[in-house]
Parts: C-alpha cells; structure tokens; sequence
C-alpha cells in the first residue's frame, strides 16, 4: 500500500519522459494505486496569438495524434487502461490542477530538471504544478 489512492502523472513525452515512468514504476509497482497519465498540449494559438494568418487545425490534430501514440507507448510499461491516458489542450498546470480536483487525485507526479535563476522563472511546468495545488507534488528529478 503507497498511501495513494489515484495519482497524476503529467507528461511532457519527450525522451525524458521514460525517467518519470522507471519513477512510478518503481514506487508503485506493487500497490494498488490506480495511475492516469496526460500530457497538456497548449493550442497553437496560445503559442503564435493570431499573428500567423494561417489555419493551424491540421497540424493542432496531428500533434495530438503523435502525443495519443506517444503517451499509450508509455502507459502500456504501468499497463494503463486508455481510459486514463489524457491528452488535454490547454496550460500544463491550470489543466493538471483541474484533472486533480475533479478526479479526486491525492499526488501529481512531474519530471523537474532543476532550473534555477531565470530558467525556473520562466520555464519551469513542475514549479508551476507545486505551487497551485492542493495535493501531494512529486517532482522527479530528470538526469541529463
């Protein structure tokens, strides 16, 4: 028994994202905490605020669609169901936050690359998650 019930494990899928995992995997292997996964995708034109007169729907479906592979790739190594495999469009934090209230989440796991100075003011998704939360935060440290 981890102490436990349901824990979020958010994703940035890229190939630090194993770090997290082998992470879950070893604290939780044995218990029966049920695990969700989701990777927060901001919209594009979050990201380029309209200047750009051009329709980025496409390529919007098909970075999820490369981020639903990505994350059920990685979900089969904790055998997740799909069920709790989540690709969601917004900001990373506000969206893990909301996932962890409505879903009754008691831990938030994230990868942290332990920036400092400007880079963790600027850059930083794990500081964001911790400081907004209203549950446990697990921030795994990535290794270079």
């Amino acid at each position: 028994m981890s102490g436990y019930n349901h824990i979020l494990v958010g994703l940035d899928l890229s190939t630090e994202s194993q770090q997290v995992i082998d992470r879950v995997k070893y604290l939780f292997a044995n218990t029966d905490t049920k695990v969700s996964l989701c990777h927060v995708l901001e919209p594009l034109a979050f990201t380029y605020g309209g200047d750009i007169p051009v329709d980025l729907s496409d390529v919007q479906s098909q970075l999820q669609q490369q981020a639903t592979e990505r994350i059920a790739l990685l979900g089969e190594q904790l055998d997740i169901n799909s069920d709790d495999q989540h690709i969601i469009l917004g900001h990373p934090a506000q969206e893990m936050h909301r996932m962890a209230s409505e879903q009754d989440i008691d831990l938030i796991v994230v990868g942290s690359h332990g920036r400092h100075g400007l880079a963790l003011i600027f850059g930083s998704t794990s500081n964001s998650v911790l400081h907004g939360a209203t549950c446990d935060v697990l921030a795994v440290r990535i290794q270079d």
